[in-house]
């Protein structure tokens, strides 16, 4: 992964060519749009009777004209309201590679719409939380042949008694759930699982924005409620999951783990958010490593989150080199990615990396295969440069003296790569083993 323009970084609101998409947008998105874009504005008259292609098409107006509507919607916590703000801002975010409308680029800086879509999230959250986190019953003995009077209605009382208002000596569990509180049923949980999928796509969609990068990476609220989603990690949530690990990856380059050090009176510290970042390395979901890995290549980018990724480094090191041993193409090109921006930027990756089992072997053989991407196997090569500069290092790599002869005689794409890497090696000995077996220095 390339650098990224630090111009960028200052905001490039005023500018009038359209920002480079970050990823491809999903396949089928674009189906029966006319329907969905007349069904979200309300029949506007004012809406475009023909749509070609799988472009969507909103009224430049509609954003101006409903932008409070939108965000009252949200807060109502209607059903039929919720479903009408979620559906207008999907189509609205939507935003097709080449396209170059200007009226989703403010959607993340109406007033109170990025904190209500967070809210639909939280409020999900709060009830899509595993029974393990909750209050574990206990068997209640004081009082428990006395009526009961509705007090500690927290724990079970070990004992049938009568339902207030009936005679009769059913069980008595039924106050019990938290659940009845909400008035939800499994069809209920459902629709607010929707929903919450929903606010987290048209977040996800927000980020793709360059104008929103900024005010949603200093926006504490929302990091902290998409690496909520990531820790949760709720298995029939991938969606949701996958959308906040996107969104937190987009905005990766200008997040500032700093900014959750007051941890009082919220609940992710920087500790915290990188111990939740390591989970999601270690998932058993593919995609998700992938992204993760990427996500950590863009947060070395700031030198100031170099202090909180300092204590996880043996973790994620160890963690990167397995992956490059994963078939997956994917896999490779992600953790050598991250790799790369570390070598190119700490001293102490360089260091770590070098004594890191297997590391030297895995990069070799990404170059040997080759890779499908060539810009991978170049990060690679440049990856095993930075290594021998460091003079630490040289013991240990010069046992792949060899290796990396054979690969300047065989490979000519990456030659003068390694005849630096042999230069470096051996021109400039710092012991007595590594001048006898010097052969390539002059």
């Amino acid at each position: 992964m390339q650098k990224r323009d630090q111009s960028k970084l200052g905001g490039a609101s005023g500018s009038s060519a359209a920002p480079a998409a970050k990823r491809g947008r999903p396949f089928g998105s674009g189906t029966n749009s006319a329907a969905a874009v007349a069904a979200a504005v309300g029949g506007d008259s004012a809406a475009p009777s023909t749509l070609l292609g799988p472009s969507l098409q909103v009224h430049s107006a509609f954003t101006e004209q409903n932008n409070k509507r939108i965000v009252l919607a949200l807060q109502s916590g209607l059903k039929s309201e919720l479903t009408w703000a979620l559906n207008a801002l999907t189509l609205l975010s939507f935003k097709e590679k080449d396209d170059v409308r200007k009226d989703a680029t403010a959607l993340a800086k109406i007033p109170g719409v990025l904190d209500t879509l967070l809210q639909v999230i939280d409020d999900w959250r709060e009830i899509a939380l595993p029974r393990v986190l909750t209050k574990t019953p206990r068997v209640r003995l004081l009082g428990m042949n006395t009526a009961v009077t509705g007090f500690g209605n927290g724990y079970e009382t070990g004992d049938s008694v009568a339902r207030p208002g009936t005679g009769s000596g059913s069980p008595s569990g039924w106050w019990f759930e938290e659940d009845g509180l909400f008035h939800l049923d499994e069809e209920g949980r459902a629709e607010k699982q929707l929903c919450a999928a929903a606010a987290s796509n048209i977040i996800r969609n927000f980020s793709f924005m360059a104008d929103n990068e900024i005010s949603m990476s200093q926006s504490r609220h929302c990091l902290e409620t998409m690496f909520q989603c990531l820790e949760d990690n709720i298995t029939e949530d991938e969606e949701l999951v996958t959308n906040a690990l996107e969104t937190i990856m987009n905005l990766g380059p200008l997040i500032e783990l700093r900014m959750f050090l007051p941890s009082k009176p919220f609940i992710m510290s920087p500790k915290r958010v990188v111990q939740v970042i390591m989970a999601m390395l270690g998932s058993p979901v593919k995609p998700w490593q992938c992204a993760t890995a990427e996500l950590l290549g863009r947060l070395i980018l700031n030198p100031d989150n170099e202090t909180f990724l300092q204590s996880f480094a043996p973790q994620i090191y160890g963690r990167l080199v397995d992956m490059m041993s994963i078939p997956s193409s994917d896999a490779q090109a992600a953790a050598i990615g991250a790799l790369y921006n570390f070598a190119e930027i700490n001293l102490d990756c360089r260091l770590k990396l070098a004594s890191e089992r297997w590391a030297i072997d895995r990069l070799l053989k990404v170059v040997r295969t080759p890779h499908p991407v060539p810009e991978i196997c170049r990060k690679a090569t440049l990856i095993l440069e930075n290594l021998v500069l460091e003079p630490q290092n040289k013991p240990l790599l010069l046992a792949y003296e060899n290796a990396f002869a054979d690969m300047l005689l065989s490979d000519t794409r990456y030659s003068d790569t390694f005849a630096r890497i042999l230069f470096e090696l051996t021109s400039r000995p710092s012991s007595k083993v590594a001048s006898a077996r010097g052969i390539w220095g002059m």
